[in-house]
């Protein structure tokens, strides 16, 4: 039996690491209305910082999700816009939002019931080699 390639090595895990950042669903699809300047997409994005918006747009730029235009004035004005490659993952995250906003009543709800255990009590936890999960 083969083992499979490490993380490094793996083309899934390297694509979806590359687009599950906390922002890049949110910037995917404020950039697939239209394109849009660093500043208006950090109005539209609350609560993102500067830094991590700038991460996350090189990060698109580097992956060819997003091209990055730059205008000759004074100051220099950038606009981002996606490419093929980029607006092929909008109904793809588009999915994933609308799972996240469907289903939320039940991840909240697990949690809560998740937080409230008892202290040291793994509940139902069955462990996977047949053992006695409660210790």
């Amino acid at each position: 039996m083969v083992p499979p390639p490490p993380p490094s090595d793996n083309p899934t895990l390297q694509v979806i690491d590359a687009v599950s950042g906390k922002w890049t669903a949110l910037i995917v699809y404020l950039i697939s209305e239209k394109p849009m300047r660093t500043s208006e997409l950090q109005r539209m994005a609350q609560g993102i910082t500067q830094k991590v918006l700038t991460q996350t747009l090189r990060s698109l730029e580097r992956d060819g999700v997003v091209t990055r235009k730059v205008y000759p004035v004074v100051p220099p004005q950038v606009e981002y816009s996606l490419t093929p490659l980029g607006m092929s993952l909008v109904k793809i995250l588009a999915n994933l939002c609308n799972w996240a906003r469907d289903h939320y009543p039940e991840v909240k709800k697990a949690r809560v019931k998740y937080d409230n255990r008892p202290e040291g009590n793994n509940g139902n936890s069955v462990a996977l080699d047949g053992s006695d999960a409660t210790l």
